[in-house]
């Protein structure tokens, strides 16, 4: 028996749905089933940091309701990897952040990487996040090809064509191996057109979105074979007693106020 597998992205629109639907399931297990959704009632992109605030707040009921949904691995599908840590406290299936992911995943594709986001004000929250994740020691920095989120779904072979120009540009100034893409609609964009050119792609770049996936796949494994166990002494501790108690009435209550569509579980 395969698993099952919520590709959660986190823009409160289904505009994305089917590129990454698309471009996703064909690296798939053929026993692994991938349902690839999307939060409602939350800001529809993730280029500004109170929108992603806003977003990790549904995000995080949305992985809840998964779980008890049944499945055994969530990704949260955006290179902010959105409330990604935040919703390991709150469920037992692993949850995957893209960028995480590839960045514990580069070592097998080259020595040292450079990750390329997708637009400037990415860079900094990036270049934080590589120190956050304590993966920076091989990284030659964070570069964008300069295209937001809301418009690369009009044009997704440009942004193609763009994430190729400056992967190769990028690596030829940084003399780093591999490129990572730093977010997860690039990567797909990226994704669909080598897979309408059928090419094989130049240099090595890496699609977060299948190694997220690669990812919940390995741990949804060990979690089925009982060998995957959050430490909960600590960082991923769960609220208990009274905690625990406050924390079931906030979650009703802010489930309320977004209207979300789903009851609370």
């Amino acid at each position: 028996m395969g698993v099952r597998i919520n590709f959660i992205n986190p823009f409160g629109t289904p505009v994305y749905n089917d590129l990454i639907t698309e471009t996703l399931l064909p690296y798939a297990r053929p026993d692994t089933e991938i349902v690839v959704t999307n939060t409602r009632n939350c800001p529809e992109n993730i280029d500004y940091y109170y929108n992603k605030h806003l977003m990790e707040t549904v995000v995080f009921e949305k992985v809840m309701q998964s779980e008890a949904k049944g499945f055994d691995a969530v990704v949260v599908g955006c290179c902010y990897d959105p409330g990604v840590r935040v919703a390991r406290e709150l469920v037992d299936i692993p949850v995957v952040g893209p960028l995480e992911a590839s960045m514990q995943m580069a070592g097998y594709f080259g020595h040292s990487y450079t990750v390329v986001t997708d637009h400037h004000k990415a860079v900094p929250y990036l270049e934080d996040m590589v120190r956050l994740y304590g993966l920076g020691g091989n990284c030659r920095g964070v570069r964008c090809v300069d295209w937001w989120v809301k418009d690369m779904v009009k044009d997704p072979d440009q942004v193609a064509l763009d994430t190729i120009a400056v992967s190769k540009k990028v690596l030829a100034e940084t003399r780093a191996e591999v490129v990572i893409m730093g977010c997860t609609i690039v990567a797909a964009c990226y994704q669909r057109y080598l897979m309408a050119q059928k090419a094989k792609p130049d240099v090595a770049i890496v699609n977060p979105n299948l190694l997220a996936l690669k990812m919940a796949e390995s741990l949804a494994d060990l979690k089925r074979s009982g060998v995957y166990h959050l430490a909960r002494a600590g960082y991923y501790e769960q609220p208990k007693g009274l905690y625990r108690e406050e924390f079931e009435q906030q979650r009703r209550q802010i489930a309320a106020a977004l209207k979300l569509s789903e009851p609370v579980t």
